[in-house]
């Protein structure tokens, strides 16, 4: 309890919830606008959409069937390179005229003709082969471009003490919008 004179010189004593309560009322209210100031709800005046371009790459796969050409060689024949061998191998065994010389002739004829040969029946295949033409689907991944309108806030207008102000806000306030009044000296 606290005594207190009144005007006329009077004590009077307050309970300590009246004293709480003068505290509140009195003191607490300077306290909120010096610390950040009031909160007050003003009317919106206008509020517009904002929106921003956004560009993309979009990953699409695409198929199409395309002709493929193969050549069927039917049966490899080892004719031509066995007989290159023994061609060659007879060839380098004339053309040596000692023993030993005869030896490394025949050798040496003998893997150029089988060589030779092989490459002689190759041809002869290639030429001889059946074409045909199989399907096949081919897939390829392509990167098209969407561009799309993205929603990046609202441009508000809204009226405090009878002027008009502008903010950007994350969504739409409604019709009225909250607002912080600081009053700061000159």
């Amino acid at each position: 309890m606290t005594l207190r004179t009144d005007k006329l010189g009077k004590a009077r004593r307050f309970s300590m919830n009246q004293l709480l309560a003068i505290i509140t009322l009195t003191v607490l209210p300077g306290l909120s606008v010096w610390a950040g100031g009031r909160i007050q709800e003003v009317p919106v005046i206008s509020s517009y959409p904002v929106y921003t371009s956004v560009v993309r790459e979009e990953p699409r796969q695409t198929c199409h069937i395309e002709q493929v050409a193969h050549r069927d060689a039917g049966r490899n024949s080892a004719t031509p390179a066995i007989l290159g061998t023994i061609i060659g191998g007879a060839l380098g065994n004339a053309v040596g005229s000692k023993k030993s010389n005869k030896r490394v002739g025949a050798v040496v004829g003998g893997v150029l003709g089988y060589s030779v040969g092989k490459d002689i029946g190759r041809r002869h295949a290639d030429a001889h082969a059946d074409v045909r033409y199989e399907s096949r689907e081919v897939c390829s991944t392509v990167y098209e471009r969407v561009e799309e309108e993205r929603l990046t806030g609202y441009d508000v207008e809204y009226a405090y003490a009878g002027q008009t102000y502008k903010t950007r806000m994350r969504s739409d306030p409604g019709e009225t919008i909250r607002v912080r009044v600081q009053v700061k000296p000159i």
